[in-house]
């Protein structure tokens, strides 16, 4: 008995709707174009902003620290050894606001024989030569120097600053400067008439400017024109706090018996000199 052969009959409608029409694959091959393309505009948008969110992360995070460490030496800050028991100098480096700091601190951890928890330190901006970028520094010298403006070993704390300013609080109002770097002034009027002559401050407002494009620090022209044109690119990211100096109300020595404030320590009277904490 042969059996049939069977085979398979093209001209059903059943065999015939398992295949794709040529329009059916043109509008498929359209449509993987159009989600091909739209992922690929999205995994662009994202590495470009990947690309300017990761600097300006850096920048937050170096703002946040430099303010820390500043708000850490000046909680625990005493005067100097000798000369000015505390200095604040109005400076401009290339356009921008480059304030210098200088005073005594006990927050220092010896490292050395022969030092102890008491440390000078200056906090100052100075800018680069070859790249021209400001750069926040700090110096600090644990040892009794002669001139304890000087001295001691450096530190960069933030590269990119497009500015650094400091106003000083007296207890009744704000000022500029603070301290007499020339020793030309009377002590005997100065808590009468600018009480930010002599003593300490009872707080410091600090306000740092960060640059929120910083550069990848080669010598460029736009790093040059931008660090001294600040207005010529991006606005800076502004940080700012106030600090209160918890030392400020200890007496640093006795007081004289006409009841006038206390000598700085040391008693001798501060020389004239460059300015203060910057290597010299």
């Amino acid at each position: 008995m042969k059996v049939p052969c069977l085979r398979p009959d093209w001209s059903s409608p059943r065999r015939r709707s398992r295949a794709f029409t040529l329009v059916e694959l043109m509008i498929s091959a359209a449509l993987m174009a159009i989600l091909l393309g739209a992922a690929y505009a999205c995994l662009r948008a994202g590495l470009e902003t990947r690309k300017v969110i990761e600097p300006r992360g850096d920048s937050l995070q170096t703002g946040r620290v430099a303010l820390g460490l500043i708000a850490a030496d000046l909680r625990t800050a005493c005067p100097l050894h000798k000369g000015p028991q505390f200095l604040g100098i109005r400076r401009q480096l290339g356009g921008i606001e480059a304030d210098n700091l200088d005073f005594a601190t006990l927050n220092h951890t010896p490292r050395h024989p022969g030092e102890g928890d008491y440390c000078s330190v200056s906090w100052y901006v100075d800018q680069d030569p070859v790249s021209g970028e400001t750069h926040l520094w700090r110096r600090r010298n644990p040892m009794m120097a002669f001139d304890p403006l000087s001295g001691g070993e450096r530190e960069e704390i933030a590269a990119g600053v497009r500015g650094f300013q400091l106003e000083f609080y007296d207890g009744f109002d704000w000022f500029e400067t603070w301290g007499d770097p020339q020793g030309e002034v009377k002590q005997q009027n100065s808590n009468r008439d600018r009480p930010n002559l002599v003593g300490m401050p009872e707080a410091v407002r600090i306000t740092l400017l960060m640059d929120s494009e910083p550069s990848t620090g080669k010598p460029t022209a736009a790093t040059t024109d931008s660090a001294t044109s600040p207005t010529a690119s991006a606005p800076p990211l502004r940080f700012q706090t106030v600090v209160r100096l918890n030392l400020a109300g200890v007496p640093s020595g006795a007081a004289s018996s006409s009841g006038g404030s206390a000598p700085a320590p040391g008693g001798n009277t501060p020389q004239q000199r460059g300015a203060p904490g910057q290597p010299r």
